[in-house]
């Protein structure tokens, strides 16, 4: 989602992440039903905000998700596969985002001492003797 600065130069868009979608919506955004999204919270697949009266709120990344489950389902993942594929899903956007990091410091630290180049070694003359 793009977020547009206001006149204050502040957003007046929630990121992907906030909870703004109360369950009704959100159900229907994804189209699923509103009981379907409380089964997917308590299995742990999906796991929206909560207020401090304990109301779900979805966000556009919960909605997203929503759809994902509810794509998987369709190809007859079970909820403990789904729930696993999030899980193995999220690892690996995490290690990509840890190896961006990585990637951005080796570089900056090659740039501060740059490697020593490997020494050339003198050509020799190679001398091939033929047999008689």
């Amino acid at each position: 989602m793009t977020n547009t600065m206001n006149t204050d130069g502040m957003s007046n868009q929630p990121d992907d992440d906030a909870g703004v979608y109360v369950i009704s919506v959100a159900a229907e955004i994804s189209g699923m039903h509103p009981q379907t999204l409380r089964q997917y919270d308590k299995l742990g697949l999906v796991s929206p905000s909560r207020t401090e009266g304990r109301n779900r709120r979805y966000s556009l990344r919960d909605i997203a998700l929503l759809r994902a489950v509810q794509k998987l389902v369709g190809e007859g993942i079970n909820h403990a596969g789904i729930k696993r594929i999030i899980e193995l899903e999220s690892a690996v956007a995490n290690m990509a985002v840890e190896v961006a990091q990585l990637r951005i410091e080796v570089n900056a630290l090659i740039e501060q001492n740059p490697p020593k180049g490997l020494v050339a070694r003198r050509k020799t003359e190679v001398i091939i003797y033929k047999e008689d």
